[in-house]
């Protein structure tokens, strides 16, 4: 019975957080049926009796588990980076679909969890380093990224030299047709969705570990600078902005699609914040901060700052925005 049910409280998880109940079928070597039977509520009294635990703060850190397998991501990095590094890399990337993400919102304001990671001291190897192989570094690292992003339910919105910027959504559970489900009624979990703040931050931890224990390895054969990162998240209300359109011509036809981006002040924060951490540590706002359950606020220190080098204010009370480490 234990085993059912922690398995129900898995794959509500894992659709919760954008995951479709294929890949859940697959991932968990389950029936789709059975998944979609869960998700649409036909489960039995005894499951039905832990749905009041699915806040539960360890589930939220260690739900993934079930589908990602962050030893296979380290050894996938290092076969990658090792072409990258003997042959012309094939990057495959393409921001179709960030875009059609955001034009499912239209121009709107929806809330969002930033993510920015930047590469440390990239100024520097591009001193010491040829332009071919500081873009070999470059690109392969932000495509390693981007894959780990993906993984976590993330979306890259973009590139900027060494960093990437990408976005979390975040959307009510209670919005949902399986929002009777996941009710929580812990104290400790003030919020039903805590779970998709938990996964950008996952992802982070992850990002750390690959570029750690994934790609330096391989960069140290080669006689490569090893890579430390630093990543800054944040959570606020963000807008989304039509600057224009993307036109293309196909057989004749004019293919027009709006031009997306966005704009906040939750985003300006996330990248400033990044400069504060340190090398291969995480950085976090307020507002995220107060999302996260007491566990996962255990990771996290205050960071002490001082107006000259951290100047923005809270919104709501008017002080200091407080940030916080990872210890």
């Amino acid at each position: 019975m234990s085993d059912k049910v922690d398995q129900r409280n898995t794959i509500l998880n894992l659709y919760n957080s954008g995951i479709d109940p294929e890949t859940i079928s697959l991932e968990l070597d389950i029936n789709q049926d059975t998944v979609i039977k869960v998700i649409n509520g036909e489960t039995t009294q005894e499951s039905e009796k832990l749905s009041n635990n699915i806040g539960n703060n360890l589930l939220n850190r260690v739900y993934l588990d079930a589908v990602i397998d962050i030893n296979t991501i380290i050894k996938d990095s290092q076969i990658r980076i090792w072409k990258a590094l003997k042959a012309k890399p094939d990057y495959n990337t393409s921001f179709q679909e960030t875009q059609n993400i955001l034009e499912r919102y239209g121009e709107s304001k929806i809330n969002l969890i930033m993510l920015h990671i930047d590469l440390v001291g990239s100024t520097r190897m591009s001193l010491n380093l040829p332009i071919d192989r500081l873009t070999t570094i470059i690109r392969t690292f932000a495509q390693q990224m981007s894959i780990i992003i993906s993984m976590y339910g993330g979306f890259v919105l973009k590139y900027i030299g060494d960093a990437v910027l990408a976005f979390f959504i975040v959307e009510d559970i209670q919005d949902t047709k399986i929002s009777t489900d996941l009710k929580i009624e812990n104290k400790d979990n003030k919020n039903s969705y805590c779970l998709q703040y938990s996964n950008a931050i996952s992802s982070a931890y992850t990002m750390i570990k690959v570029v750690k224990e994934g790609i330096n390895p391989i960069l140290n054969q080669y006689d490569y600078p090893e890579l430390k990162v630093r990543i800054g998240i944040d959570f606020g209300e963000i807008a989304i902005v039509q600057y224009g359109w993307d036109i293309d011509e196909y057989k004749g036809l004019v293919l027009k699609k709006p031009h997306l981006d966005l704009i906040g002040y939750t985003i300006s924060i996330a990248v400033k914040m990044t400069t504060l951490a340190k090398s291969d540590h995480i950085v976090i706002g307020q507002k995220l901060f107060d999302k996260l359950n007491i566990k996962e606020k255990e990771i996290f220190k205050k960071l002490p700052v001082v107006s000259e080098i951290w100047d923005y204010m809270h919104k709501t009370t008017g002080r200091i925005y407080d940030l916080y480490e990872n210890t």
